[in-house]
């Protein structure tokens, strides 16, 4: 299963990440953190919020970048 890395997103600024996210891969991250003692409930709460808070500042960054 393919990942996403810290030097493929450098490498492709314009793209957007969450196009590019495969379901295998939300999947793969959920039972990451399910496998750290959390329920499936709290995981998927995790999985979500930082799917969340990953693009309210992808677009407070995009906003800050076409500002200037």
């Amino acid at each position: 299963m393919p990942m996403i890395t810290i030097s493929t997103l450098n490498r492709e600024p314009d793209q957007d990440l969450f196009e590019s996210v495969t379901e295998e891969e939300i999947i793969h991250l959920w039972r990451s953190i399910k496998g750290r003692g959390l329920s499936e409930d709290e995981a998927w709460q995790a999985v979500v919020t930082g799917i969340a808070l990953d693009m309210a500042f992808a677009k407070s960054k995009s906003c800050t970048q076409t500002e200037h």
